[in-house]
C-alpha cells in the first residue's frame, strides 16, 4: 500500500537540481567510457558522491535535496534515450549556444513509444531515497515530454501524424509518473527548454506555427498530469539553456504566459530571472492567485559571485506586485551543471550561493 505524504513544495529556498561533478566522478565516467572501468566501479563512486552532496545540501539548510544528476551526462538525454521507441546517437552538430557548440549527442524516435518499466532512473531514485532516509524531501528531476517535439526527433514513418506521436508520449509519461510515485517520489520537477523557446523572438517560426505548437505543448503537459496523484507535487522549470555558463536564447515569457502560466496544471513554476534576457515580471500576472507557486530564479548558477542582497529583496517585492508574496520562492535560475561539464564556478562557490539563498529566504519570509 502506498503511503500518502503531503509536502509543501516548492520551498521558500529551493534549487533546480544539478550540481557540479567532482573530479573523481568525472574521471570515473571517462574511464568507464574508455572501457577501463566497470559499471559497478562507476556506480560505487557515483553513490559515494551522492551521499556526500546530500549531506552538503542538508548542511546549507535546504529542505529538499537532489542527487545532483550525478548519474547522468545530460539533464535530458539520459532519461529520453531509455524510453521505449527512442535511441541516443551522434548527430552532425551539437546544440548551438552563445559563442559555442555543445558536444554532439541527441535522441531520435525509432519506433512506437511507451514507458520502459526497467528505466534506470527508477532504480536510481530508489537508491537515492535510501540515502536521504527521510532527512529531507527527495526531489526527482526529469526532462519535459515536450523536449521530444524538437524538429528532427519524430520518426514520420512511425508517426506521420504529430497528434498520434503526442498521444503515445503522454501515455509514456503518465506511466513514468506512476512508476516514480510508486517508489516514493513526492516532488517531481519537469525541466523544459522547448516551451521557453516558444516564447523567444530569437527562434523563428512560420505564421501560425508558434501558436499551434504552444497549444500542443500545453495539451501534452496537461495530458501527462491528468491522473497525477493528489499528494505528488509537480513543477515546471522553464529554461533558456545552460551549458558551461552560456545560454541558448533570450526572450521574456510574454508569448507563453496567457497559455502556460494561466492553464498549465502544475503546482509551481521555476522561472529564469537572473539577467536582462529574461524580461520583466509582468507575465506573472497570468498566474492565478492562489494557484501555482512561482520560484524566482533571481540568482545565477553561471557564476560564483553572490548577488546583492538588497537587490534580491527588492526584486522579490517587485514580483509580488503580480503574484502574492506567499506564492513566491527563490532559487538559482538553473542547475549548476546541466551537463557533466558544469558551469564556471567552484564547488565551494556553489554551496556558498545555496546557503546564501536559504539565508535570504528566511529574511524575506520571516
Amino acid at each position: 500500500m502506498t503511503v500518502k505524504t503531503v509536502i509543501t513544495a516548492p520551498f521558500r529556498a529551493d534549487h533546480v537540481g544539478s550540481l557540479l561533478r567532482p573530479e573523481n566522478l568525472l574521471q570515473a565516467r571517462k574511464d568507464f567510457k574508455a572501457g577501463t572501468f566497470t559499471r559497478e566501479q562507476l556506480k560505487e563512486i557515483e553513490t559515494k558522491e551522492v551521499r556526500r552532496i546530500v549531506d552538503k545540501q542538508l548542511e546549507v539548510g535546504l529542505e529538499l535535496v537532489t542527487d545532483g544528476e550525478f548519474r547522468r551526462d545530460w539533464w535530458h538525454l539520459d532519461f529520453l534515450e531509455h524510453l521505449n521507441g527512442f535511441e541516443g546517437y551522434i548527430p552532425e552538430k551539437g546544440y548551438q549556444f552563445e559563442g559555442l557548440e555543445t558536444d554532439k549527442y541527441e535522441v531520435r524516435n525509432i519506433g512506437k513509444i511507451s514507458f520502459n518499466p526497467d528505466h534506470p532512473f527508477i532504480q536510481d531514485f530508489i537508491e537515492f531515497n535510501k540515502i536521504v532516509d527521510g532527512r529531507a524531501v527527495a526531489k526527482q528531476t526529469i526532462p519535459s515530454p515536450n523536449q521530444l517535439f524538437h524538429p528532427g526527433i519524430r520518426d514520420e514513418n512511425t508517426y506521420p501524424d504529430v497528434e498520434d506521436f503526442a498521444k503515445d508520449i503522454i501515455k509514456a509519461y503518465q506511466d513514468a509518473i506512476q512508476a516514480f510515485y510508486h517508489e516514493g517520489v513526492r516532488y517531481l520537477q519537469i525541466d523544459d527548454v522547448y516551451i521557453a523557446g516558444l516564447s523567444s523572438p530569437d527562434i523563428p517560426y512560420k505564421e501560425g506555427e508558434r501558436e499551434f505548437l504552444i497549444d500542443l505543448a500545453l495539451r501534452v503537459m496537461n495530458g501527462v498530469l491528468e491522473n497525477k496523484p493528489e499528494d505528488l507535487v509537480v513543477t515546471t522549470h522553464l529554461c533558456r539553456g545552460n551549458y558551461r555558463s552560456t545560454w541558448a536564447f533570450g526572450g521574456s515569457y510574454a508569448l507563453i504566459a496567457p497559455t502556460f502560466f494561466a492553464k498549465e496544471k502544475v503546482d509551481g513554476f521555476f522561472l529564469e530571472y537572473d539577467d536582462d534576457r529574461s524580461g520583466d515580471f509582468e507575465p506573472l500576472a497570468h498566474i492565478p492567485k492562489g494557484g501555482a507557486k512561482v520560484v524566482l530564479g533571481v540568482f545565477t548558477s553561471k557564476t560564483g559571485e553572490l548577488e546583492d542582497k538588497e537587490n534580491i529583496i527588492a526584486r522579490v517585492k517587485e514580483a509580488s506586485e503580480y503574484v502574492p508574496l506567499d506564492q513566491l520562492s527563490i532559487s538559482p535560475q538553473c542547475g549548476f551543471a546541466s551537463t557533466h561539464h558544469g558551469n564556471k564556478l567552484t564547488e565551494e562557490q556553489q554551496w556558498e550561493k545555496l546557503k546564501y539563498i536559504v539565508d535570504i529566504s528566511k529574511e524575506i519570509w520571516k
